[in-house]
């Protein structure tokens, strides 16, 4: 069983049906993007060991299909093992073993990178300092309350457990939250005065009494997003009702209700716009536990243990144009941990990196004092880099030595003929 289990596995036929199987997930992932949007079918088809067939899939989506990560990895066991089973330690070899180890490298990397990166955005203001960066596509539900007179305790729930007929349960929450209705997409509607919609209101309580959410599909494309609302039911631990509320994301995303401001601005005036805008942001509070709670629907946040402030924002552009030919950032960073205070600029092709964390500068409001850092987590960053020194090195190796060899058989059959 151990020979058959190694023949497997070091076969050369494994390595073929492999690349097979992987030239059909590109196309299949390809022709995936036209109704999935490509973020989603990177994420089905790539990201995936398994890729099962859904309801409304087009025809050709196989009931089975092996994702991404599975032949990745068939692929690395095939050659760690194929590369173990015929390792010399000879200089003849040299070469191909430093270029598998360098190829096995760049697979694991790649695997690493798809599993444990992550990127945020960082939306900072002109002299405000922040200390956590948002996520684009994820979000949480969060009920929070003050515990003294500057900090909250909050109970932040992924998006992912917040599913319609879902009951959310925290030893840290004096009460019980059951999710009455959860849309992945939604659009807001404002219940202005002289335009009452004919529909009631979903709940009486919070933002619901102004605004009117609806459910809209899901957006596929790279540059859409999808912003999710929640209705729910809370209750008190002994069973008291505690109201029915809506957390949405427009609610919870400030540069969202920025964007809602700007849109009725157009129609409204600024003034009107802005109070329309708070009342879509209004905090929304409920009594439980002794306590006063805040619900809210916003993008997940990845907290840090030092603050980075906006000091300056520079926006250049070519003579005569709207081209960008320059976004700089000055930011500061403190870390009260090691009393570390430190200036630099982030601007094209020149990111900062600081304790694991790579920022780019992403997008920058003109005029506004405002900067849009990316923020990357990447702990394999540098593998890529090892892999393909480690590859042409072998080449190197490899070519140099056969080309020593060639070199010295010509010289040696060269010297009988002149003599």
């Amino acid at each position: 069983m151990t020979d058959k289990f190694w023949k497997f596995f070091t076969s050369l036929r494994l390595t073929v049906v492999c690349l097979g199987f992987g030239i059909l997930l590109v196309f299949l992932g390809t022709l995936a993007q036209v109704h999935e949007g490509l973020w989603n079918a990177q994420t089905r088809w790539f990201r995936n060991f398994v890729v099962l067939r859904e309801t409304g899939d087009p025809w050709w989506v196989p009931p089975i299909f092996p994702g991404g990560y599975l032949i990745g990895c068939m692929l690395l066991l095939n050659l760690i093992a194929a590369h173990v089973k015929r390792f010399r330690l000879t200089w003849r070899q040299a070469g191909i073993n430093l270029t598998h180890f360098g190829v096995i490298l760049l697979l694991v990397g790649q695997l690493a990178t798809d599993m444990f990166s992550r990127e945020t955005i960082m939306d900072l203001r002109e002299g405000q300092p922040k200390v956590y960066s948002e996520a684009h596509r994820d979000f949480e539900l969060v009920f929070q309350h003050p515990v003294d007179g500057a900090n909250d305790e909050v109970v932040a729930i992924p998006a992912e457990m917040v599913k319609a007929g879902a009951e959310i349960r925290h030893e840290k929450l004096p009460f019980v939250v059951q999710v009455k209705t959860y849309w992945l997409n939604s659009e807001p509607q404002f219940r202005a005065p002289m335009q009452q919609s004919a529909e009631p209101p979903l709940t009486d309580k919070g933002i619901a009494r102004d605004w009117d959410f609806h459910e809209m599909p899901e957006a596929h494309g790279m540059d859409d997003r999808n912003l999710p609302t929640a209705v729910l039911v809370i209750r008190g631990n002994a069973g008291e009702d505690l109201g029915t509320w809506v957390a949405s994301a427009w609610a919870g995303d400030t540069t969202v209700v920025e964007g809602v401001q700007r849109s009725y601005a157009r129609s409204v005036g600024a003034d009107v716009a802005e109070s329309i805008g708070a009342k879509l942001s209004a905090p929304q509070e409920f009594d439980a536990g002794g306590s006063k709670w805040r619900v809210s629907l916003r993008p997940a946040r990845a907290y840090k243990d030092f603050s980075v402030t906006l000091l300056k924002t520079t926006h250049e552009v070519y003579p005569g144009t709207s081209i960008p030919k320059n976004f700089n950032s000055r930011v500061r960073i403190d870390n009260p941990g090691t009393g570390e205070k430190r200036e630099a600029e982030v601007y094209m092709n020149n990111p900062l990196r600081y304790r694991g964390l790579t920022f780019y500068q992403s997008t920058m409001s003109a005029g506004e004092g405002r900067s849009g850092l990316q923020v990357v987590r990447n702990p394999s960053w540098l593998t890529p880099y090892f892999g393909c020194l480690i590859v042409g090195l072998g080449l190197i190796v490899q070519f140099g030595y056969h080309l020593i060899g060639f070199i010295t058989k010509r010289r040696t059959a060269v010297a009988p003929a002149a003599a």
